[in-house]
């Protein structure tokens, strides 16, 4: 089925789809698919692609304190009452390979929502270096403000054939600390799979906490997954994060991979490290299986 847009949940009179635009140049405007290749080593194209065969594709947009924040979502065709994932970006936005990860997600059953998280500080996908990205745009993303938003995503799945009673959340990079982040905020979320996300860190207006402040009080069970060659997250932190949790019930639970660095689910980029990108996505979904995202 041909994606979509839509606003509000209606459907876009002037979508690009209505005109026969070729489905690879809709992702281009709508989801960043071509990010400026100066951001950082690309690979020529994802390793995975999972089509949309069986499903329905599309991108709503909507409004959260007087802003449009566009989201893509992706769900088996025709079924309703799914299990909710959240699917949260790194730095980079939500480009083709995290459209493509909540199409992994739908092709299992799940209603997999991917909002724009950066929407109000500019556009993350095209933004040509890590410097620049993360001074004018990823620094100036409020906790709150990303808080709200998977919340009125949440509202928007109960509404939209989701069962939210079965809702999980999984990130990436920046999107893993915020999924620690949200599975302490929203006592809804029945289990998290943070991928490489940062657990500590300086306090700031924007940041004022970190998972390991919330650590302790957890409820639901977040599983972590992490590379030993990560240079950007110490391991000693992880195991700082493992005795905060410790003092805590949530059942949470790491996975270090020996020889996995940053980055290593991202079959797009050249720190892709397929052998633990496979097995982390088998951990994940049973995860989620296993504490009722099913």
């Amino acid at each position: 089925m041909k994606d979509l847009v839509q606003d509000g949940g209606s459907l876009v009179a002037d979508s690009p789809f209505a005109d026969g635009v070729d489905r690879r140049d809709f992702l281009k405007v709508a989801l960043g698919s071509g990010f400026a290749a100066a951001t950082l080593p690309v690979a020529a194209q994802s390793v995975i692609k999972t089509d949309a065969a069986g499903l329905s594709t599309s991108t709503v947009k909507l409004a959260v304190n007087g802003q449009d924040v566009p989201v893509y979502v992706a769900r088996p065709e025709g079924k309703s009452k799914l299990p909710v994932i959240l699917v949260v970006s790194e730095i980079f936005g939500v480009h083709e390979h995290i459209a493509d990860v909540a199409r992994r997600f739908a092709k299992q059953g799940y209603l997999a929502l991917a909002p724009d998280l950066f929407v109000r500080q500019g556009d993350a996908t095209r933004v040509a270096d890590i410097a620049t990205l993360m001074k004018d745009i990823v620094s100036k993303t409020p906790d709150a403000q990303v808080m709200g938003d998977l919340d009125a995503c949440v509202a928007w799945a109960a509404k939209n054939g989701g069962n939210v009673d079965k809702l999980g959340i999984t990130g990436f990079c920046w999107g893993g600390r915020i999924t620690w982040l949200y599975a302490a905020h929203n006592p809804k979320v029945k289990a998290g799979v943070a991928w490489y996300g940062r657990l500590m860190g300086d306090a700031t207006p924007n940041t004022p906490k970190h998972p390991i402040d919330f650590a302790p009080t957890l409820t639901a069970p977040v599983l972590g997954l992490y590379g030993a060659k990560d240079q950007g997250i110490p391991l000693d932190t992880v195991e700082k994060m493992k005795a905060a949790l410790a003092k805590g019930k949530s059942g949470s639970s790491f996975v270090v991979y020996p020889d996995a660095g940053h980055a290593f689910n991202a079959d797009y980029r050249p720190s892709y490290v397929e052998k633990d990108a496979k097995d982390g996505w088998m951990r994940a979904l049973a995860w989620f299986k296993q504490h009722g995202v099913n």
